[in-house]
C-alpha cells in the first residue's frame, strides 16, 4: 500500500494516514477515532461519495447489530467502506448478505479450513463462534450512500461476551485481512449490482447459510414462533416454515438454531 501523512478529520486526535488497496480503493487510517461508521457518516454528510474505506487501529464507541457494544482491541480490523448506489435506499438492506458473504469469501481465502457458515441475516461463525461483526447503515441520500463497518478478530477475542468468540490468528496481519477483504467485497458488489444480482447472492447465500432446513426460533416483538428454517425471501427475510405450514418471513429479532446450539454445546 502507498502511505501518505494527512492531518486527522472529525471524531477526535491524531494522525490519519492515506493508503491505497491494490484495486484502487484509498483508505483513510485513524490510530483512534469514534466510530469508523460516524466517521462514514460524516463524510457523507460533507458530501463525500466514496468509494473508500476507512481503517482505525482502535475505536471507542464501536457498535454492532441492534446497538450492541463492539470491544475493540489493538491488533483487530476496524473499517468501514463508504460507496454510493443510484437505487432507492431500500435496497441497502440487502447489502447485509453482500457484505456476509464478502467476509465468508475472505476466510476461505486466508483460512479455508476453518470452514465459516453464515448465520442469518450477516453473522459469520467459525465452529459456532463469532469473530467478526458487520454493520451496513445508509448514511446519506441524493445519491444514497452505504458505510458496511467491518469489525474482525485477528489477533484478539474478547472475554466475557454472553456468546462464543474467537480470532482468525496473531499471524494474519490487518493490512492483509482488509486487502483481501476489499478484494471479495469488490467482487461481490459487482456480482450484486445494485440489486438486479440480489437473486444469485440469495442462492450463494443460502450454500453457506448455517441451519438450513434445521429448527429456528425467532422472537420478533411479542411473540415467539418455532418452525423450520426454509431460506430467504425476495426481499432477504428469513422464511420459518410453522407447524401448520404456514410460511412466515422474519425481518428483524433474536433468532436461534438448533444447529448452532448443537455446535456451542459440542465445543
Amino acid at each position: 500500500m502507498d502511505r501518505e501523512p494527512r492531518d486527522r478529520g472529525g471524531g477526535g486526535g491524531g494522525q490519519v494516514l492515506l493508503l491505497i488497496l491494490p484495486t484502487g480503493h484509498p483508505v483513510r487510517h485513524f490510530d483512534r477515532i469514534d466510530s469508523t461508521n460516524l466517521e462514514a457518516r460524516r463524510l457523507a454528510q460533507d458530501g463525500e461519495r466514496g468509494p473508500l474505506w476507512l481503517l482505525a487501529d482502535e475505536q471507542t464507541l464501536g457498535r454492532g447489530r441492534l446497538g450492541r457494544s463492539w470491544v475493540s482491541e489493538l491488533g483487530n480490523l476496524y473499517a468501514t467502506f463508504l460507496f454510493s448506489i443510484a437505487e432507492a435506499a431500500h435496497l441497502a438492506a440487502q447489502v447485509s448478505f453482500v457484505a456476509a458473504l464478502a467476509v465468508h469469501d475472505m476466510v476461505m481465502t486466508l483460512r479455508p479450513h476453518l470452514g465459516p457458515r453464515i448465520k442469518w441475516p450477516n453473522d459469520v461463525l467459525i465452529g459456532g463462534a463469532k469473530f467478526c461483526g458487520v454493520l451496513p447503515e445508509v448514511v446519506g441520500d441524493s445519491p444514497t450512500r452505504i458505510a458496511i463497518g467491518c469489525g474482525v478478530n485477528i489477533a484478539h477475542a474478547p472475554e466475557g461476551t454472553p456468546y462464543p468468540v474467537t480470532a482468525l490468528g496473531k499471524d494474519l496481519a490487518v493490512p492483509a485481512v482488509l486487502a483481501e477483504l476489499d478484494a471479495s467485497l469488490t467482487r461481490r458488489l459487482a456480482q450484486w449490482d445494485e440489486g438486479r444480482g440480489f437473486g444469485t447472492i440469495r442462492d450463494d447465500w443460502a450454500a453457506r447459510a448455517l441451519g438450513m432446513g434445521g429448527s429456528v426460533t425467532a422472537t420478533s416483538g411479542a411473540r415467539r414462533i418455532t418452525g423450520t428454517f426454509k431460506g430467504l425471501a425476495a426481499d432477504g427475510a428469513l422464511l420459518l416454515e410453522e407447524a401448520d405450514t404456514t410460511l412466515t418471513p422474519i425481518h428483524s429479532g433474536e433468532v436461534s438454531f438448533a444447529e448452532l446450539e448443537r455446535q456451542r454445546r459440542n465445543t
